[in-house]
């Protein structure tokens, strides 16, 4: 058994240690001030603070200080902009010091499998790079304000429902590929402060509980120094917790789960320097996020403005027919909806911010466009239903007075929260009702979406002139709304999940949410666009989608290799329209034939550049080692197939603008051969297999041995899934075995000589 070890100004006694290893209470940790560790304060915010006032709650229940709410999540992803999301992360910081807050519990990077799940408005995207590279962002910019991140939830925690105790089934390629990338990315470009792990089971182990995942592949394969902390209550076995790499139990609980973790150093079944590891943990976050000293102010006016900035940003204009957007600065204007009043900007449960203010579309309209007559009736209320068949009256009366309506509608709170998963892709039939009834009475029609998950357009889509994203945009939100349908903003976002036609068309439509305790991730790899291009599933809008006010040419794209199994891709960009605006370069990687299912193509980089009309740049995008790599289960590493790669520019994970072939000799996957390998592996081996073929055939007339392989190829073919052990007992005449193994040393051989 360890002994105990000098901790700082004085040596702490077991007892004293182990205490540190929960939390005080529901947002901050124990101290030891005579050994240097101080409280600390733990916040949520992934996009604003949430620092409660008195009564502590992990639910959002109860009221919290003032503070920015910036777009969640599921609106900044659509920027496709690292640096303004660093500008974000910043501002969180600053934010989070001033009101003394030392870690904040954010950026949420699981990814998107279901459209259902409650909390996709806090996850960035269904894609694993494009939630790394952003989530990676948010990460530094906090940081760099002296405040902790907590990267969560890790990991696979993709749905609400059953959250705190379902087993999460999925085999490791798929963990590797799609839920892991983006929380390597962020612990290896980033390194955050913290990672908090999430309530389910992986594979049968809760998450706080899971050495492999805690420890093996964060600590040791990824090289995560920082503190490992459990979600809110998410432990249940608090020594298998800390054995696992669980350093802290938030939050503080009547449970007396201390005294069983020095009970168990006491009684020999837990080395105490699994507790001094533990606990030196957490004095160097202290010692991390108490750094800076200086006080800092915050000026919330400058914080509204970027927010209004990146909610502008983050809007997706999906459809424009007939240039309907942007709205003419004369004419009347029909504003419809009671969202275009009272914003709806965030969503429901830990995250909820109490905003500084909310900014509302309408007014900001009016606002933008003086010389206009803009109209406003509330269409419908998301809670009374009394006189909906009157406010519907009201509103098509004032749009077919109108020269283009603008309906702002979406989902209410109650239907997307932590806690639950949604049943259906459906706005309320309500506004659906409202919106065929607008579009038919009047000109143009413009929808504007709200809403923290996808939505469905069908129903009413084919019946409005333009439809736009806003998501939940933030308390600048109303603001950032006005600026894009004015014009004084140029939409420059793009989806970063995939809109379907139908929820049944998702490939984790039949094992989502699972069933008694478990979730069987069956789709694989095949997560969201991966797998509506690969089975050429139709959908209503791709990942990757936006429009813009101006136009763009992509030209003279060329891929360089940089080493063996790295490029360049580089493309000119110019704007070829009368409009400033912004455009996404996304690059997608096809791959050639490989042992595994391998989707049609993979965002392996992007980039955001800003032009002026007329101006013209060029981007370069790297292209590691991994952009065309798969886990292969059988090497337990990351794989470059040989053969011809397609590099692929794209609008869109759909449209495909121009391809370039990059030609990799990839990595040796052949094994050595043994009698457990089969037949057909033996056979198709580049020296083994002519070398197996001659000695089958030893002592035949050159007639006879044609005779046998090729009148056989039926026979082989049916034998070659059996293991070579089986496969002998077949022929007429056994191989000797000391022919089996010179052939296996043969094998053995040439794998040394294609790794070298």
């Amino acid at each position: 058994m360890a002994t105990n070890h000098d901790h700082g100004p004085a040596e702490l006694s077991l007892d004293e240690k182990t205490v540190l290893l929960s939390g005080r209470d529901m947002w901050s940790s124990k101290p030891a001030e005579r050994a240097g560790i101080p409280s600390l304060v733990l916040s949520d915010g992934p996009h604003g603070v949430r620092l409660q006032r008195s009564d502590a709650d992990h639910l959002g229940l109860h009221d919290s200080h003032p503070a920015t709410c910036f777009p969640p999540s599921v609106a900044l992803a659509s920027t496709w902009d690292a640096e303004l999301i660093g500008r974000v992360g910043e501002a969180l910081g600053r934010e989070a010091r001033a009101l003394g807050v030392d870690v904040l519990l954010g950026p949420g990077v699981n990814i998107k499998r279901s459209p259902l799940c409650g909390r996709n408005f806090e996850y960035f995207s269904e894609d694993p790079l494009l939630s790394g590279v952003l989530g990676a962002a948010h990460v530094t910019g906090v940081q760099s304000q002296g405040v902790g991140a907590s990267v969560k939830h890790f990991a696979a925690n993709n749905q609400e429902t059953d959250r705190m105790r379902v087993s999460v089934d999925v085999d490791e390629r798929t963990l590797r590929e799609i839920y892991f990338p983006a929380f390597e990315r962020i612990v290896t470009e980033a390194r955050p402060a913290t990672v908090m792990c999430a309530y389910n089971k992986l594979n049968g182990v809760p998450a706080a509980e899971n050495r492999w995942l805690l420890t093996q592949v964060l600590r040791e394969e990824w090289g995560f120094d920082g503190l490992v902390l459990s979600d809110w209550g998410a432990v249940g076995d608090r020594v298998a917790a800390l054995i696992a790499g669980t350093d802290l139990e938030m939050p503080g609980t009547h449970r007396d789960t201390d005294a069983q973790v020095a009970d168990a150093v006491r009684a020999g079944e837990l080395d105490e320097t699994v507790v001094d590891t533990t606990v030196d943990r957490l004095r160097t976050l202290a010692e991390r996020v108490r750094a800076q000293v200086d006080p800092v102010t915050v000026d919330f006016a400058a914080h509204h403005r970027l927010a209004r900035e990146v909610a502008a940003d983050a809007l997706v204009l999906l459809k424009n027919r007939d240039r309907t957007l942007p709205l003419s600065p004369t004419g009347r204007i029909a504003v419809i909806g009671e969202f275009a009043t009272t914003l709806r900007h965030q969503g429901g449960g830990s995250s909820h911010v109490n905003a500084t203010c909310v900014d509302s579309a309408l007014e900001e309209l009016r606002a933008l466009l003086p010389g206009a007559q803009v109209d406003f009736a509330e269409g419908h209320r998301t809670t009374d239903r009394s006189d909906t068949a009157q406010l519907r009256e009201e509103a098509v009366a004032l749009a077919a007075a109108a020269d283009v309506a603008v309906l702002v509608v979406g989902l209410p709170d109650a239907d997307e929260s932590e806690g639950y998963d949604r049943e259906h892709l459906l706005l309320p039939p309500r506004q659906t009702e409202l919106i065929r009834a607008v579009a038919g009475a009047t000109r143009r029609v413009v929808v504007v979406l709200v809403n923290g998950g996808v939505v469905s357009l069908e129903g009413w889509h084919d019946e409005v002139d333009a439809v736009v994203e806003a998501w939940l945009p933030g308390q600048a939100g109303g603001g950032a709304i006005a600026d894009v349908l004015t014009g004084r903003v140029n939409p420059s976002g793009r989806l970063a999940e995939t809109i379907p036609y139908r929820l049944s068309d998702n490939p984790s439509f039949l094992n989502f949410p699972g069933e008694q305790d478990h979730v069987r991730y069956g789709e694989g790899v095949m997560v969201g666009y991966r797998y509506y291009e690969t089975a050429d599933v139709a959908v209503r809008y791709p990942f990757g989608h936006g429009l813009s006010y101006t136009s763009f040419e992509q030209t003279d794209f060329r891929v360089t290799p940089t080493g063996p199994d790295t490029a360049t891709a580089s493309v000119g960009v110019t704007n070829t329209g009368d409009r400033f605006g912004k455009h996404v370069v996304q690059v997608y990687v096809s791959a050639p034939e490989r042992p595994v299912s391998s989707p049609a193509r993979e965002l392996r980089g992007f980039a955001k550049v800003a032009l002026a009309p007329g101006e013209s740049t060029t981007v370069e995008i790297a292209l590691d080692r991994r952009a065309f790599a798969y886990w292969d289960i059988t090497r337990a590493d990351w794989t470059v197939a040989a053969g011809n790669h397609q590099v692929q520019l794209a609008d869109n994970a759909h449209e495909v603008a121009d391809t370039a072939a990059l030609v990799l000799k990839g990595d040796n996957v052949l094994r050595p051969l043994t009698l457990d390998s089969t037949a057909g592996e033996w056979f198709t081996h580049p020296t083994v297999g002519p070398a197996l073929t001659a000695a089958m055939t030893s002592g035949l007339t050159k007639e006879q041995s044609a005779a046998v392989v090729e009148g056989n190829d039926g026979a082989l073919l049916l034998l070659s899934s059996m293991t070579m052990r089986q496969f002998t007992g077949f022929l007429p005449a056994p191989l000797p075995g000391e022919v089996l193994e010179q052939l296996i040393k043969m094998s053995e051989a040439y794998a040394e000589t294609v790794d070298a």
